[in-house]
C-alpha cells in the first residue's frame, strides 16, 4: 500500500510540476519588440508587390479597439458579389496568401470568397506588444471583423487557429455558419498530459529561436518541399522580428493546462458547440490524425459529421493548405454541394 501511494504521489507531483510549470511559460517574455508599447506595426506595402502568384486586390476594413482605437483588417474579397460565401481562415504563419491556389477554383464554381488576415498576419496591423495578443484578444479582434464583413449563415473553412478561434464565436452565435471545413483544428482545453508535454515542447522549439521560423516551419511541417516563391510569400509580411510578436505569441496561447485563461471558456464553447447541427467536415492528415488532431474528437461531439465524407490524407503534413490545395478545393465544393 505504501509504494502505491508513493507511486500516487509521484504522479501528482509530476502533474502538478506540469502544470504550474506551463503557467509560468505562460508569463515568460520573449517580445522582440522594445518600443513604445501601444505601438501597432503596419507592413510596407512593397513588401507585397512581387508575389508573382499572388494577384488578388487587397481590401481593407477597420475595426475598433479599447487599447489601440482604429485596426486594419486586411482581406480578400473575389468571385461575384451575389454569390454564396465561403469564408476562410488560417493559422500561425500563414495568411490569405496560403489559400491562394484554392480561391481561383472556388469562385470559378460561382462562390463568393472572403480570406480575412487575422490581427498580427498578412497585411493587417499588427499591435508590437506581444502581451496584446491573447486568446481572447484575438477571439474579439476576429469578431469584430466577421461583423463588419457581414458574415452570416457562410461556409466556414477554418484551418488550424482560424478553427480555434471561430469555434468560440460559433458557440455563440450558431447562425454565423451554415456549414463548416474544420482542417487541422481543434478546441483545446487544457485537459490532456500528453497535450501538456506537447505544448512545452512545442514553446521551446519555436520560441528559443532568436528568429521566430515562419516560412521554415510551414517547410518543415509539409509532406512535401515548397518552392522559393512560397518562401518568399510566408515571409513577406515581416520585414523583421518586431513584426512578428502575434506569430512569436502563439504557441503561448495554447490552454496546455486547466490553469491557462483560455482553458475554461473554450470548455464551456466546447459543451456549447454540441448543440449546434449543422454540416460538419473534418479534413486531416494521416499523421496528424493518429495523433493531437484527433477527428474522431469532433465526429463524436457534433450530429452534423454523421455520414460526411471525411478526409484523411497520406503523404501529407501539418500545412495541409500547401500540401494538396486543389483537392481541398473540390473536397470543399463536394461538401456544400452534398450538404444544400
Amino acid at each position: 500500500m505504501s509504494t502505491l501511494l508513493l507511486i500516487i504521489g509521484i504522479i501528482i507531483a509530476v502533474l502538478i510540476a506540469l502544470a504550474v510549470g506551463n503557467h509560468l511559460d505562460v508569463q515568460s517574455g520573449h517580445n522582440k519588440y522594445n518600443g513604445e508599447p501601444d505601438a501597432v506595426l503596419r507592413t510596407p506595402d512593397e513588401r507585397f508587390t512581387s508575389l508573382s502568384d499572388f494577384s488578388f486586390e487587397p481590401h481593407y476594413i477597420e475595426i475598433e479597439d479599447q487599447r489601440f482605437g482604429s485596426l486594419r483588417v486586411h482581406y480578400l474579397d473575389e468571385g461575384p458579389a451575389d454569390g454564396e460565401v465561403i469564408l476562410m481562415l488560417h493559422g500561425q504563419a500563414t495568411w490569405s496568401y496560403s489559400f491562394r491556389k484554392m480561391i481561383p477554383l472556388l469562385t470559378a464554381a460561382g462562390y463568393r470568397v472572403i480570406v480575412p488576415d487575422l490581427i498580427g498576419f498578412g497585411r493587417s496591423d499588427k499591435p508590437a506588444d506581444w502581451e496584446a495578443h491573447s486568446f481572447a484578444q484575438h477571439v474579439e479582434w476576429l469578431d469584430a471583423t466577421l461583423k463588419a464583413l457581414s458574415i452570416k449563415s457562410a461556409t466556414a473553412f477554418l484551418f488550424d487557429w482560424g478553427g480555434y478561434f471561430a469555434l468560440r464565436l460559433l458557440a455563440e452565435q450558431p447562425e454565423l455558419f451554415s456549414r463548416i471545413l474544420l482542417v487541422t483544428t481543434t478546441m483545446p482545453q487544457g485537459n490532456s498530459t500528453v497535450g501538456t508535454l506537447w505544448v512545452q515542447g512545442w514553446r521551446r522549439y519555436v520560441l528559443k529561436q532568436e528568429v521566430f521560423p515562419i516560412s521554415a516551419m510551414v517547410s518543415q511541417m509539409t509532406g512535401s518541399d515548397i518552392s522559393e516563391e512560397t518562401i518568399t510569400g510566408l515571409d513577406a509580411p515581416y520585414p523583421d522580428e518586431s513584426y512578428k510578436a502575434g506569430p512569436r505569441r502563439f504557441p503561448m496561447m495554447i490552454p496546455a493546462t486547466s490553469l491557462h485563461p483560455a482553458a475554461k471558456p473554450n470548455r464551456a464553447a466546447w459543451e456549447k458547440l454540441a448543440s449546434w447541427n449543422g454540416p460538419a467536415i473534418t479534413l486531416v492528415s494521416e499523421q496528424l490524425a493518429q495523433r493531437g488532431f484527433k477527428p474522431e474528437e469532433f465526429h463524436q461531439h457534433l450530429s452534423g459529421t454523421e455520414g460526411q465524407a471525411h478526409g484523411i490524407y497520406p503523404n501529407t503534413g501539418f500545412f495541409i493548405i500547401e500540401d494538396i490545395p486543389e483537392e481541398l478545393a473540390d473536397k470543399t465544393l463536394q461538401f456544400i454541394e452534398a450538404n444544400n
